[in-house]
């Protein structure tokens, strides 16, 4: 019987300065690793396969293809098992159970060799042929080159909006400039990885994170391509919490929100009242208003249990972060047989 085991911590990525991978004067490829988080995708899995392998082996260069299982309940890990058996380059990583996309990237990220690594998705919405133009803007010089949805096929309308909303406010309330229309999908330096795989927080977005470690970026828009086959896992309530995910681990605006709402409700009632007051005293007037004092009451014990929610779910946070448990668990590793080659640092003061 397996057991699953602990997450090795990631290399000491102090020295990511040291893996500053840059375009070679000799126009030699890289090592590259290409990782993909697979929840439940035994339908397009051959064809995911089948089209990364043929546009890395067109590019010529020592790769690998890194698979994490993140818990999936149809035939997805039997078919990665028959994919590793036949492919050299291919790496399994099953997790313990379904951990989430979020923590199953960061373990393809941990699991990864290669001097560039590229992130996509299984379900080839993101076309693995644009591996060789994220290259070319390697070769630019740019840490990070990121795919931009400007169309986004086999999508409704409500989503759409729904998306643009999301990165619109958290874009205006977050510190960190997240681009607009972006996913998982780019590639990134060994440096860029090595400074991701520092971070370790219990409650992640890593489009945030992406964005968070800086460094030098370019925008690659590409057209989003429906699912090649099987159905999204991903529900309108999943997104929701997504989106909460994102917002409370990049931004304390909804905590500012509720104060300005709090204080703004205060100065209004201090206004009626003096109203209130003014009334009675130059007019008489009876102080009268059973319903509309209800609803006075009603809204304020509204905002109270919405500010009280908010405070919650960053005290919540807060307390899964102090557990300091790991971030997620391994039930087996299946290595490629050709890993890349070892990446030599460059001479001290080059």
């Amino acid at each position: 019987m397996k057991t699953a085991h602990h997450a090795s911590l990631p290399r000491d990525a102090a020295t990511a300065e040291t893996f500053a991978i840059r375009p070679r004067a000799d126009d030699s490829l890289p090592t590259i690793s290409v990782v993909a988080p697979v929840y439940n995708e035994e339908e397009v899995l051959g064809e995911f396969h089948r089209r990364v392998s043929a546009t890395l082996s067109k590019i010529g260069a020592d790769y690998e293809l890194v698979l994490v299982n993140d818990g999936s309940r149809d035939r997805t890990l039997a078919v990665m098992d028959a994919l590793q058996a036949a492919d050299a380059h291919l790496t399994v990583v099953d997790l313990s159970r379904n951990f989430g996309k979020e923590l199953a990237l960061t373990a393809g990220l941990d699991h990864t060799s290669g001097e560039v690594v590229v992130v996509l998705d299984a379900d080839l919405q993101d076309p693995p042929e644009l591996i060789p133009e994220m290259l070319a803007g390697w070769r630019e010089g740019y840490d990070i080159v990121y795919g931009v949805r400007s169309h986004r096929e086999g999508e409704t309308w409500l989503k759409k909006r729904t998306a643009s909303l999301f990165y619109r406010f958290i874009r205006r309330v977050s510190r960190v400039d997240i681009p607009r229309d972006t996913g998982d999908f780019r590639l990134m330096t060994r440096r860029v990885v090595l400074e991701l795989t520092r971070l370790r927080e219990q409650h992640r977005f890593m489009k945030g994170l992406f964005a968070w470690v800086g460094f030098p970026s370019k925008a690659m828009p590409y057209r989003r391509l429906p699912r090649a086959a099987g159905k999204s896992k991903w529900s309108y309530w999943h997104l929701w919490n997504l989106a909460l995910e994102g917002i409370t681990s990049f931004t304390i605006g909804p905590l500012k929100i509720a104060t300005y709402l709090g204080l703004s409700v205060a100065v209004l009632s201090l206004l009626y009242a003096a109203i209130v007051i003014w009334k009675t005293l130059m007019y008489g007037d009876e102080v009268r208003g059973y319903p509309s004092l209800m609803v006075v009451v009603l809204f304020l014990g509204g905002v109270q249990l919405i500010s009280v929610g908010v405070l919650g779910e960053y005290i919540g946070r807060i307390f899964n972060e102090v557990k300091k448990r790991p971030l997620y668990l391994i039930n087996r590793v299946l290595p490629s047989r050709l890993r890349a080659a070892a990446i030599e640092p460059p001479r001290e003061g080059v």
